[in-house]
C-alpha cells in the first residue's frame, strides 16, 4: 500500500516538473513572411568579444513577423525548409536565446533566430504611420500631376 501511495504521489508531481523543463509556451500569430538571407550566429568567444553577431549566407530562409500579446518578433529560420503557416496561432517559448516554435501541437519544435523585437504598441504605431503614408501618397502624386497640367 505504501508503494502505491508513493507511486501516485510521484506520478502527480511529475507533470509540473516536466513543464518546468519544457518551458511555458506563449501564443502568437504569424502575420508576415518573406524570404531573406539566412543568418549564421556566432557563439562563444566571438560573441563575447563583441564580434559580428550574424553573418549572411547565400541561401534564402523564411523570415516571419510574429505578434504576441505584448511583443512583436521578427524571427528567421535556420534553413529554407522551416515553414510556418500565415495567420496561424502558434505556440512559442524562449530557448537559449532563440524562439522555439511549435505548430499545431506538433511533437517537435522548430528553432528560429530572433532578428528583432519591438513592443506591440510601438509596432502598431509604426504600422499606422506606414498605412497613412501609403494612403496619402496616391493623392499627393495625383495633386502634383494636376498642378503640372494646370501650369502648362
Amino acid at each position: 500500500m505504501n508503494r502505491i501511495l508513493s507511486f501516485a504521489l510521484l506520478f502527480c508531481s511529475l507533470p509540473p516538473f516536466l513543464g518546468a523543463q519544457v518551458g511555458i509556451y506563449q501564443h502568437g500569430t504569424v502575420v508576415r513572411m518573406r524570404m531573406s538571407d539566412c543568418m549564421l550566429i556566432h557563439h562563444g568567444f566571438v560573441a563575447a568579444m563583441g564580434g559580428p553577431p550574424m553573418q549572411s549566407t547565400e541561401e534564402l530562409c523564411p523570415e516571419y513577423t510574429l505578434l504576441s500579446d505584448k511583443v512583436v518578433f521578427v524571427i528567421v529560420g535556420k534553413s529554407s525548409n522551416q515553414m510556418v503557416p500565415l495567420a496561424e496561432v502558434i505556440d512559442f517559448r524562449f530557448h537559449n536565446n532563440e524562439l522555439a516554435v511549435r505548430v499545431d501541437d506538433a511533437k517537435h519544435e522548430s528553432k528560429f533566430s530572433i532578428k528583432e523585437m519591438i513592443l506591440r504598441s510601438q509596432w502598431e504605431l509604426v504600422q499606422k504611420h506606414i498605412e497613412e503614408q501609403l494612403s496619402a501618397s496616391p493623392r499627393q502624386d495625383a495633386d502634383g500631376a494636376m498642378a503640372m497640367r494646370n501650369r502648362e
